[in-house]
């Protein structure tokens, strides 16, 4: 029986193998494959530390950007771009004379349309042409994240002392037997926790992503991948959220639970992602969730006993 077995697991092993090295491909061997110019060379390097090269596309964001004719005189004249048009980078060139931004940038908007800009002018006024870039942008705005922070938490008060007068039910406070709503504002709080921290912590990996967004967390490190992981889930815990709520409550009461449940989610986004900035959003997300456990198990155990 030994020898049968050891037969097999042999047997298995050289299957393996075989399939592990027929499925390898070499590929065609090009001795010139890496025998590049000094242009090209120069361009992944500059890819690799500005995460954009030539060919890559932007929208601008600015109300205008000046454009200039001829890089050598630096001189602009009535040429612009506006806010809304796509441009795509031409060219990129290194003039160490200038002390302002040795980075000069070609860009066109079209065949005729096109000049020379500074780096550091071209970034501020622009966003990579993907939704995803510029979605980023609409969160990691400072005036707009204040502004949602003080109409987060305004509202959000006044919201729930509304709900708490009426008795109606509300996250942590008065709340259904379900897991799901709790489940969300833990994540959306560890999720603005884990956005801040990579911000202050992985600031190039995050630029990087920046520049070239996706949506599968497998094609990401691992920080990286665990953030946009979470994203996904906030969604699928919203929609098991809102289903549950629809089940348990009338429809009225139903729409004034998930009005709360919205308010509490912005706050927590909101002051998250600002303390985390000071440290202090760390120690208020493991406060957080704990308060947030123990009301949800108080919340389920009374409905149970009822």
């Amino acid at each position: 029986m030994k020898r049968v077995l050891s037969y097999i697991l042999y047997f298995l092993f050289s299957c393996a193998c075989t399939a592990l090295t027929s499925c390898y491909n070499h590929g065609q061997r090009t001795p010139d494959a890496w025998d590049l110019t000094q242009h090209q060379l120069d361009s992944i390097s500059f890819s690799t530390t500005h995460h954009y090269t030539q060919n890559y596309n932007f929208v601008v964001t600015t109300a205008s950007l000046p454009l200039s004719d001829n890089l050598p005189d630096m001189v602009f004249d009535s040429m612009y771009v506006v806010r809304g048009e796509r441009i795509v980078v031409a060219e990129i060139q290194i003039v160490p004379t200038d002390s302002v931004d040795s980075v000069w940038v070609k860009v066109a908007r079209d065949q005729i349309t096109q000049g020379w800009i500074r780096e550091s002018e071209l970034l501020k006024g622009v966003s990579p042409d993907d939704p995803i870039s510029q979605f980023i942008d609409l969160f990691s705005d400072t005036h707009l994240l204040i502004f949602l922070a003080f109409c987060a938490v305004v509202g959000g008060a006044y919201a729930m002392r509304w709900l708490m007068r009426r008795k109606a039910p509300i996250v942590h406070f008065n709340d259904i037997d379900s897991y799901y709503p709790t489940a969300l504002c833990i994540l959306v709080a560890m999720s603005a926790t884990l956005y801040a921290s990579i911000q202050m912590f992985g600031a190039e990996s995050w630029r990087h992503f920046y520049y070239h967004p996706s949506l599968n967390p497998f094609a990401l490190p691992l920080h990286l991948g665990i953030f946009v992981s979470s994203v996904w889930a906030i969604i699928i815990v919203a929609l098991a959220a809102v289903d549950d709520v629809r089940h348990h409550l009338p429809t009225t009461e139903a729409v004034l639970y998930l009005a709360g449940l919205a308010a509490v989610c912005a706050v927590d986004y909101v002051v998250f992602s600002i303390f985390t900035l000071y440290y202090v959003g760390y120690v208020l997300l493991i406060a957080y969730v704990v308060f947030a456990v123990r009301r949800v198990i108080r919340a389920t155990t009374t409905t149970q006993w009822r």
